[in-house]
C-alpha cells in the first residue's frame, strides 16, 4: 500500500500561500500561526549535491519539528514513522513536508538545481540526533508503550484507599 505523508505519525503536508506573477517571478510566503504551527529558530538549505545518486538524511530527531522545502529543482523524501513509510516528490516551493519528532527521512534524487529550504523549531543539538535506524525503531516503540500506558491509565484510573 501507498502512504502519503498525512497517513504518519509525526508528519504532514504544509501549503503556502503562492503568487504567481509571471515574468516578475512568484512569491511564497510562510507565517508562523498559520502554515507554520511553531516558532522557528533555525533556517538552513541544502545545496549543490554533486550527483543525483547523493543521498542525505537518514535520520530521526527526538524532539526537532522541520518543515522541508524544495524551492527550487525537485527531489524524493522517503519519511518512516517506524510503522508506515511514505515518499513523496517535492518540486515546488509552495509545498512541504511537516517533520515532526520520531520520524525518520531520507532525501535523494536530486535535480541538478535543487534548492531545499528548512525550517526548525531548535538550534542545531546533536543529541536530538537519532542516526542509527535500530535506535530510532526502540525510540518508538518506547514512545508509543508510554502513550499507550497514558490511555490506560486514563481510563483505569487508580482507585483511592
Amino acid at each position: 500500500m501507498a502512504y502519503q505523508p498525512s497517513d504518519l505519525k509525526s508528519c504532514g503536508e504544509v501549503r503556502l500561500q503562492h503568487f504567481d506573477d509571471g515574468i516578475d517571478g512568484s512569491l511564497t510566503i510562510a507565517e508562523v500561526g498559520k502554515q507554520v504551527g511553531f516558532p522557528i529558530n533555525r533556517v538552513y538549505f541544502i545545496t549543490r549535491m554533486g550527483t543525483p545518486d547523493a543521498v542525505r538524511g537518514e535520520h530521526a530527531h527526538r524532539a526537532l519539528e522541520q518543515l522541508i522545502f524544495c524551492i527550487n529543482g525537485s527531489f524524493e523524501l522517503e519519511v518512516d514513522d517506524g510503522e508506515k513509510t511514505a515518499r513523496v516528490l517535492l518540486n515546488r516551493p509552495d509545498r512541504g513536508i511537516y517533520l515532526g519528532p520520531r520520524l525518520w527521512h531520507t532525501m535523494r534524487r536530486f535535480s541538478p538545481e535543487c534548492v531545499i529550504l528548512v525550517l526548525a523549531s531548535a538550534l542545531y543539538d546533536e543529541s536530538d540526533y537519532v542516526r542509527d535506524y535500530a535506535t530510532f525503531r526502540t525510540l518508538v516503540a518506547d514512545h508509543d508503550a508510554q502513550l499507550q500506558q497514558a490511555k490506560q491509565d486514563l481510563q483505569d484510573p487508580p482507585r483511592a484507599r
